[in-house]
């Protein structure tokens, strides 16, 4: 429509001949004289509005009915010092095992998720929610030295089993790593883990650590100051008890699992994500309003008006 506007503009040839146009050139031209494109604009954005109508813009509200049968997780992190191990190299057993924890809980999307960690006691980091944001950063924030050292697997089990014992949720699961022996606490482990599996808790156990002796940074400290003075990796017994974990796995009808390096443990967290699905139901309702209306009239307003002032104010002869 441009190329055609343009091409007849150049090609008018004037309808009434003078023999002397000298006089008619020192006349400016007038604001109509000028202003005669507005009719080609007016002409594009009616047509331009018109097309815009043709395509049947809409706008949809959707509504969306979920119904899930959730699971219920308690994480239970050991946050001994045997933890510090460098078998998982670069990094410690427990930055690992918090870096898979993460990608296990960003896999999820409707189970409630929840955090013990434990040493010599244990405690609730996080209790179950939704709110994935919230879990990930107290995971983040999870160091050594928060809790008095040792391994109270049972009173891990027991605490993480409070959490879960009143869900109504369809499946209870606990997922407990850790990379030693029971040695405190006053629960044995299989005993908590036997009381779980009355209360329909699936444990999931994970042994970390390569077995045999492993990379152990031992620091030195000042005993004037009290300050770190030098870090030595020395290499001291791994002390996992898999039998205990094999034991608790079977009491609750869950699984154990090994993780000897850093991709056994992702690996193992896969296996766990794809036996614990939640089952989503859903259905969606969408209406629609049509909005070509308005485009519709601004365009015959357009057009409308470019036809009124063709032959009116900016009526050409011929």
């Amino acid at each position: 429509m441009v190329w055609v506007y343009i091409r007849r503009e150049r090609g008018l040839r004037p309808a009434v001949r003078f023999s002397d146009l000298s006089i008619i050139k020192k006349f400016k031209p007038t604001f109509i004289v000028r202003a005669r494109h507005v009719l080609f604009i007016l002409r594009m954005a009616g047509v331009g509005l018109c097309i815009v109508a043709l395509a049947r813009p809409q706008k949809g509200n959707t509504e969306e009915e979920i119904s899930t049968e959730g699971v219920d997780i308690m994480l239970t992190l050991d946050v001994s010092t045997s933890m510090k191990a460098l078998d998982f190299q670069p990094q410690n057993r427990l930055h690992v095992a918090k870096q898979r924890i993460a990608e296990f809980i960003r896999k999820r999307s409707h189970d409630r998720i929840g955090l013990v960690v434990f040493s010599a006691r244990s405690y609730t980091k996080c209790p179950l929610t939704l709110d994935y944001n919230v879990l990930l950063q107290f995971l983040e924030e999870i160091r050594f030295g928060e809790i008095e050292d040792g391994t109270a697997i049972g009173t891990a089990i027991a605490t993480a089993a409070n959490r879960l014992r009143n869900s109504p949720a369809k499946s209870k699961v606990m997922i407990l790593v850790t990379d030693g022996a029971n040695n405190r606490g006053e629960i044995a482990p299989v005993t908590a883990a036997q009381a779980a599996g009355e209360l329909g808790i699936k444990i999931y156990t994970i042994g970390v650590g390569k077995a045999g002796d492993v990379p152990y940074p031992v620091e030195y400290i000042d005993r004037r100051t009290g300050q770190v003075v030098e870090t030595r990796v020395q290499m001291i017994p791994s002390d996992l008890d898999e039998q205990t974990l094999v034991d608790i796995a079977a009491a609750s009808g869950g699984q154990f699992f090994r993780a000897h390096n850093t991709q056994e443990l992702k690996e193992i967290y896969d296996r766990i994500d794809a036996l614990e699905k939640t089952e989503i139901k859903s259905k969606s309702y969408t209406s629609y309003s049509e909005k070509f209306y308005p485009w519709v009239w601004a365009g015959f307003i357009a057009l409308m008006l470019e036809l009124g002032l063709a032959y009116t104010r900016f009526l050409r002869i011929p």
